[in-house]
């Protein structure tokens, strides 16, 4: 690896497809060297959690704050450093290490791409990465992996009929750009997203590759792009009622189709007025994040092995829906969404690397629980997942939790630094003559007691709230002046 590679590699975060760690530690008597077969298995669970997932550069020698260190270890020791994926990872991984020479200093950078099958720690535990953490997964779930990545065969066929020349090398010259990469883009494919294999004259071009990069993605896929419908009402109607307002078609590479997308579908979302600050402001009516990540992960998560569907974003009077084909797969669960909890599997890793170094896909495991966030801060109601057939739905409503006089009620305490509980706390009092107790949110918010003391304290430090009495659980709320 080339110096320039290497500096351009480190300007990357901690993330899905990067991890970098150090053969040094700290402990009380100051900075030691790690023992190497401590560091092995360090490097072990961070291939086994990558391996598992989407893939990924794991480099060795590098601090927290990214500087360079190296590895203080013998020449048998770095090999058996280097060996790692045999050794350590059952089954055993090909090694795909490189050694890189900085002036004196020694790393090691490792890269794996995403496995059919499920490795493990040898003696040891089952990892699986989401965004920059490994977590280990338990039985259930590795059945659950195993069943889905059975569906990561579409992306990674190869077309024996497609060339270099089905592919828009211009496009591959402004996506090599937009990386940062230095190399030549069709080596770019190969070598860093394994998009194609075989010789350079006469490569075996995949699926994913025709479908990011292709001058007619819709050779290789009748349904690949995205269907934009707007409705008048709330409501699909057919025939003579028939209430389309507008319907677009936009086909295009999957690497520029999501720009294209949101270009043509924003004109359609209305700004809708909300007093703040004793002016009216204009506001979207749906967060402009929320939706967006609902389209992305659409095309970046959807069956592509469904080709009669392509991705739908519905517009009615009252919603968008964006609709998705193919069911969640296995791991994730709809349930799982509505927790908010940190889940992630890829249907198709090699699609959601290139997206993700795009920049469009840069909150991996983080997404759905900001949409969350989004559509309360704009005091909309929550986003909704559901599986109708052979589609899976994101719904989000334009409707306010609350109604005009109430959000200009709570925006007289800045109702940026309250939380969607506290919010309900306060919108709750204001109907019991302003006063609540501890007792009260409990119920309410449907939260333990420590909760419900922490966020009232809260309040109380804010001064939003103040207790009728000393030490009294009843409190009354204190408007500004």
């Amino acid at each position: 690896m080339l110096g320039r590679e290497l500096e351009t590699l480190l300007k990357e975060e901690r993330g899905q497809f990067f991890e970098f760690i150090s053969a040094f530690e700290q402990k009380k008597r100051g900075t030691q060297t790690k023992r190497p077969r401590d560091l092995a298995r360090e490097i072990a669970r961070i291939l086994d959690g990558m391996v598992n997932a989407d893939g990924g550069v794991l480099l060795v020698g590098v601090e927290p704050d990214k500087s360079l260190t190296g590895l203080p270890y013998s020449e048998p020791e770095i090999r058996e450093l280097g060996e790692v994926p045999q050794s350590l990872l059952n089954p055993p991984l090909p090694s795909l290490h490189e050694r890189i020479d900085i002036g004196n200093l020694l790393l090691l950078r490792f890269e794996v791409s995403p496995g059919l099958e499920i490795r493990r720690v040898a003696n040891g535990r089952t990892f699986y990465r989401i965004a920059s953490e490994n977590p280990a997964v338990s039985p259930e779930q590795i059945r659950l992996l195993k069943d889905a990545k059975l569906s990561y065969s579409y992306e990674r066929q190869h077309i024996h009929d497609a060339a270099w020349e089905d592919l828009d090398d211009a496009a591959l010259e402004s996506f090599a750009e937009r990386v940062g990469a230095q190399e030549d883009p069709r080596s770019l494919l190969a070598r860093t997203y394994h998009l194609v294999r075989g010789p350079m004259e006469r490569p075996e071009i995949s699926m994913a590759a025709l479908l990011l990069f292709a001058a007619e993605p819709t050779r290789w896929h009748p349904r690949c792009g995205i269907d934009f419908v707007k409705y008048e009402g709330t409501e699909r109607n057919y025939g003579e009622s028939l209430n389309v307002v507008k319907r677009v078609r936009i086909d295009r590479p999957l690497w520029t189709l999501v720009d294209e997308a949101v270009g043509r579908i924003k004109e359609h979302i209305r700004e809708r007025m909300v007093l703040h600050d004793l002016f009216f402001r204009e506001r979207l009516e749906y967060p402009s994040f929320a939706w967006q990540e609902a389209l992305v992960n659409a095309v970046a998560h959807r069956d592509y092995g469904i080709t009669g569907a392509g991705v739908e974003l519905w517009m009615f009077e009252d919603r968008l829906e964006v609709r998705s084909p193919g069911a969640l797969p296995a791991p994730v669960a709809v349930d799982h969404l509505n927790r908010r909890q940190r889940v992630h599997f890829s249907r198709n890793p090699l699609l959601v690397r290139v997206l993700s170094d795009l920049g469009y896909m840069r909150e991996i495991g983080e997404g759905v629980p900001r949409m969350f966030q989004e559509m309360e801060h704009n005091a909309l109601r929550p986003p909704e997942f559901s599986t109708d057939g052979f589609f899976f739905t994101v719904t989000l409503r334009n409707t306010p939790i609350y109604d005009d006089e109430t959000l200009r009620w709570l925006d007289h305490f800045d109702r940026s630094r309250l939380g969607p509980r506290q919010q309900r706390l306060l919108v709750y009092a204001l109907s019991h003559d302003k006063l609540l107790s501890t007792a009260d949110y409990q119920r309410v918010a449907e939260v333990d007691r420590d909760t419900a003391y922490r966020d009232i304290r809260g309040l109380v430090k804010m001064g939003i709230l103040a207790p009728i009495k000393p030490k009294s659980r009843t409190y009354r709320v204190v408007e500004p002046i």
